[in-house]
């Protein structure tokens, strides 16, 4: 397959171009220096220049709080230029897969969030990432759409990363332990979306790593894990704390588990737990 892959200078598009190239694939990384996607006029012509067969659009504005006060540029890149990316695919007879999240939903269920549940996001960053769906959806009703939730990996900036780093430093940490989700390694998310492509599957799709955690049960795990494998790790006490401890400028889902069982009728292989995946991540950064 020839993949072009937006946001491929992030976590996922990073870890998807390396895994595409490592089965055989042609992957034609595009980031910020190909085009800027709050330049959202430039992104159509951009992507159709190179007809890849398959479009992966990883590219998203990701900073959920800064989002509060930036919609402006959360809209152009996760609405707006989600709708020319499909636009420029239509135009030649690509297909496109869209990266989406968990956020969509407000978190107010109690049970794992299904594809056909009815979204209600609660913040900016949440409103962009539904309105991008729609926007793919309206142009390209075929589109590959693949929500993912607590993203980890090598590249870039994550909460693995970040525990790492406190956890070096400081001999006390404060995690809110009120908020529930599934941390999601990029290599198991990448592999899901090389398999769902390969099987030209289209519609939506919920993946994430097996389990359910608190951000709270991520860290410990992270500090336990870390240190079995000898990373610096100063920390002597995690501390749990509610979501109103660590007030931020937008709300997050208290629950955000996406239930994965159409996604696991597709890859036929079972999806790993978040635990065995973090230790996955932990190693190839040691690397």
């Amino acid at each position: 397959m020839k993949v072009l892959v937006t946001g491929a200078g992030g976590q996922l598009g990073s870890e998807l171009c390396a895994r595409l190239s490592r089965a055989g694939h042609a992957a034609i990384p595009f980031t910020r220096n190909d085009v800027d996607f709050t330049q959202v006029a430039r992104v159509r012509d951009a992507l159709a220049a190179h007809q890849a067969e398959w479009v992966v659009n990883c590219a998203a504005y990701t900073q959920v709080d800064k989002a509060e006060s930036d919609s402006a540029t959360a809209f152009a890149v996760n609405r707006d230029a989600a709708r020319a990316v499909a636009e420029a695919v239509t135009g030649y007879g690509g297909r496109l897969l869209h990266v989406s999240t968990d956020f969509v939903f407000d978190g107010t269920q109690s049970h794992p969030y299904r594809e056909d549940d009815t979204p209600n996001p609660i913040g900016v960053y949440a409103q962009s990432k539904w309105d991008g769906e729609q926007a793919v959806r309206a142009v390209l009703p075929e589109a590959l759409i693949v929500r993912t939730a607590w993203v980890h990996g090598t590249h870039g900036n994550n909460f693995v990363k970040t525990m790492l780093r406190l956890a070096a430093e400081r001999e006390e940490l404060r995690v809110v332990d009120d908020q529930i989700g599934s941390p999601s390694w990029t290599g198991d998310i990448a592999d899901a979306l090389i398999v769902l492509m390969q099987q030209d599957a289209r519609g939506c799709y919920h993946f994430t790593n097996e389990g359910v955690a608190s951000w709270y049960d991520f860290a410990v795990a992270i500090i336990h894990e870390a240190r079995v494998l000898g990373f610096p790790i100063k920390v002597q006490r995690v501390t749990p704390i509610p979501t109103s401890g660590y007030p931020t400028p937008a709300r997050r889902p208290a629950y955000s588990v996406l239930d994965k069982q159409k996604i696991r009728a597709v890859l036929g292989r079972p999806i790993p737990h978040w635990r065995e995946a973090l230790v996955s991540m932990l190693r190839e950064l040691q690397k």
